[in-house]
């Protein structure tokens, strides 16, 4: 698999990218076997797949989480497997941002400073045109009246657009999501799903995010689903 134009590389290229966890003992195990895939600039992508299938595996490393076992994984063109700590926490900050099933948002900060924390852990400090930015960003979000707000003064669904927030808080091209609506009901779970879609289509930010829902993933363009470590589809969603 190789880019058309390599001077517009893919936001994300894998080749041939394996995970085994234990190397070397007895309980050795390999997780991805040999997974290839491209995500481009802008595109807005669902992974499917049943659990133990290497979903969260691959988020990973994706997120530079954790390190891939063999094949080669370059993010906005640059291979990154053998980046040391340092260059892989700066490229992090600067290409990725992350959403998960729980928000992980500090029950001690309010809206506004949970959202300005990637800002403050990269940076050392928050700028009064970071703090302008956040506060944008918590308005669109509809919550521009629970900046003072701690967590646990929100529901859930609020909860999550904080996080979602947060996440787009350093403007990454890419975000991974992962079960981002999967701690909550159908009605709020779909205004989430709904505000990550205008969020594209007003930002143009790539996503990719891991569902079981099957009513989510038909809303993305493309689905890739994983099986066993290996993809088994790769294609455009039918509701495209």
């Amino acid at each position: 698999m190789t880019s058309a134009d390599p001077m517009n590389p893919p936001l994300i290229e894998l080749r041939n990218v394996s995970k085994r966890y234990n190397i070397g003992q007895p309980t050795e195990a390999e997780v991805l076997h040999g997974v290839s895939l491209q995500v481009e600039p802008g595109e807005f992508v669902a992974l499917i797949g049943p659990s133990g299938s290497g979903k969260s595996t691959l988020l990973n490393i994706l997120g530079l989480l954790e390190p891939l076992s063999g094949g080669s994984y370059r993010l906005q063109g640059e291979e990154v497997s053998g980046l040391d700590d340092a260059h892989l926490t700066l490229k992090r900050h600067r290409a990725l941002g992350f959403v998960f099933q729980f928000h992980h948002l500090l029950p001690a900060f309010t809206a506004l400073e949970n959202v300005t924390l990637p800002a403050l852990m990269r940076e050392g400090r928050v700028s009064p045109a970071q703090d302008r930015h956040a506060r944008a960003l918590l308005a669109d979000m509809g919550l521009g009246e629970a900046f003072q707000k701690k967590p646990g003064e929100l529901s859930g669904g609020m909860q999550q657009r904080v996080a979602i927030a947060r996440a787009l808080m350093m403007q990454p091209p890419l975000v991974l999501a992962d079960e981002p609506t999967g701690n909550l009901d159908m009605h709020t779970s779909d205004e989430v799903f709904t505000l990550l879609r205008a969020i594209h289509a007003a930002r143009r930010t790539s996503f990719l995010i891991v569902t079981h829902d099957p009513r989510l993933a038909a809303r993305c363009d493309r689905v890739i689903e994983l099986v066993d470590g290996r993809i088994r589809q790769d294609g455009q969603s039918p509701a495209t």
